[in-house]
């Protein structure tokens, strides 16, 4: 019996590579582990691959003694099928503020270069302002401009004083005319409950041209049957990953959905067979990440994220900074503080940066009374130096954290760039006698003290510390025999002193 083809068979891009092991490992998945199996990854039929940008350029750099500018270009070689994918934080790129535009200029260049196809362009508070050069570059290199809007909430579902559905669709609209081939719903903490996901896309597909993609997580649980009732709604393609690195705060899995839309209009069209065996080989190598699974619960979603709203990385942010402070006892008290924050910054979207800005400064209003003690992007931040907030910051609050301030204490209302000095030409000369080219410039030009480290390992300046190196199958082992002596030995001392 012939297969009938699907209608509208949908499109999934796989987030393996990059935000699968992010949320789940930290980040720690090195190349030389996506190198064995690009090949097969490279046959699945995937839409496409993410497999840059958020912080893949952090931790390679950082903590793998990797250089972040060779893992697509590797990968490219051996994946020449399926387009490329990254994630870039609009202005801030790939690190945690705004850069000047020829920053930015220089390195989506090169990023279009080393093998990125299409560019998925998020701001942390919506501000389209900060998308114009990003967008005028990625163009210029003729690569593929995916415009995403960070879903959010005041309320527990989609509606309240900021985030209504009309938002949604002007924001849409505007990405739209400024260019962008395709517009993706970014919903970073599994927020987008199944009901608004039918109502957001379905209204989406009837008021812009271009194709609709949906990202979300499974923190919350919401991840999976959001993803069906979009598909019901005439997304065009969806995120997921690979079951070991889905689920939890990773995304769906895409095995399940497959099965789930076999058969239907909305047919992927993968083989679940060569999927199962694409997951095998990440189960295999698995155990050379154990020191970063999440162990700490039962339960593999956070219903609590329901209630609060609040992306995991921030909450251990949090908690890691009342540690410090000697003040976890104190971590109630930051929750009930996050929402009043939150509010005094206008509601930003909760996210890389905004997450970590309205967090910490959530800890020390705690820790020291309400703006007593005002981190520096916090300053930034309602200054304008990072867009334009959802909803206006009242005076008040302006005066009392811009009091003093070294840029003044008046906030910007321009596009946060415009008042922002080129940085590249002083990168260059700060690297000179190290840097080889241009991308070394730039992993200097983003991360200045980790990233003159890093060339200082790379060109063997300095000696990589040996806890960078990655640990082989057989330390694995060995690992494991130790293990079981020491079990061995604790039995035969509880023997004894019975």
């Amino acid at each position: 019996m012939t297969k009938t083809q699907p209608k509208n068979p949908l499109k999934i891009t796989d987030l393996t590579f990059r935000d699968g092991h992010q949320s789940l490992l930290a980040t720690r998945l090195r190349t030389e582990d996506m190198v064995p199996i690009a090949e097969e990854m490279d046959k699945a039929g995937f839409y496409s691959m993410e497999v840059w940008g958020g912080a893949t350029f952090d931790v390679p750099h950082r903590f793998l003694g990797e250089d972040p500018w060779e893992r697509p270009r590797t990968l490219k070689k051996l994946m020449p099928n399926t387009p490329f994918m990254m994630l870039l934080r609009g202005q801030n790129l790939v690190a945690y503020r705004n850069y000047p535009d020829d920053v930015v200029e220089a390195f989506i260049e090169n990023a279009a270069e080393v093998g990125i196809d299409i560019f998925r362009c998020f701001d942390a508070v919506n501000d389209e302002r900060n998308f114009e050069t990003a967008f005028r570059v990625i163009k210029k290199c003729g690569k593929h401009i995916q415009g995403a809007i960070c879903y959010s909430l005041t309320e527990r579902k989609m509606g309240g004083p900021v985030y209504t559905l009309e938002y949604y669709l002007e924001k849409a609209r505007i990405i739209e005319d400024m260019g962008a081939d395709s517009l993706c719903i970014k919903d970073m903490a599994c927020l987008l409950a199944p009901d608004d996901a039918y109502t957001l896309v379905k209204a989406l597909k009837e008021t812009v041209k271009i194709p609709i993609q949906l990202h979300t997580h499974y923190t919350s649980g919401f991840g999976s049957m959001s993803c069906l009732k979009a598909a019901e709604a005439g997304v065009d393609v969806f995120d997921t990953a690979l079951a070991p690195f889905a689920m939890r705060s990773a995304a769906p899995a895409v095995e399940p959905m497959v099965v789930a839309l076999e058969g239907t209009d909305r047919d992927t069209g993968l083989d679940l067979k060569h999927l199962m065996k694409l997951g095998e080989y990440f189960e295999s190598i698995a155990p050379k990440y154990r020191d970063f699974y999440g162990q700490t619960k039962m339960a593999v979603i956070d219903t609590g994220v329901l209630v609060h709203q609040v992306p995991g990385g921030m909450i251990s942010n949090m908690i890691s900074q009342l540690k410090e402070q000697k003040a976890l006892h104190r971590l109630d008290e930051v929750h009930k503080e996050l929402p009043k924050t939150r509010k005094d910054m206008g509601y930003p979207p909760l996210v890389t940066p905004t997450s970590q800005i309205v967090g910490v400064q959530a800890v020390l209003n705690v820790l020291f009374g309400r703006y007593k003690w005002i981190a520096e992007e916090t300053k930034a931040y309602v200054y304008g130096l990072y867009g334009k907030p959802p909803v206006p910051i009242s005076e008040e609050i302006q005066k009392t954290i811009l009091k003093g301030y070294k840029r003044g204490e008046t906030p910007i209302t321009c596009r946060p760039a415009d008042v922002l000095e080129p940085e590249l030409e002083k990168a260059k000369e700060a690297t000179k006698g190290i840097a080889k080219n241009i991308q070394d410039v730039l992993i200097y030009a983003l991360y200045p003290t980790t990233g003159m480290q890093f060339l200082k390992w790379k060109y063997g300046i300095e000696p990589m510390p040996e806890k960078l190196k990655p640990k082989t199958m057989e330390d694995i082992k060995k690992e494991d025999e130790l293990i079981e002596k020491a079990k061995r030995g604790e039995l035969v001392e509880a023997q004894k002193a019975a």
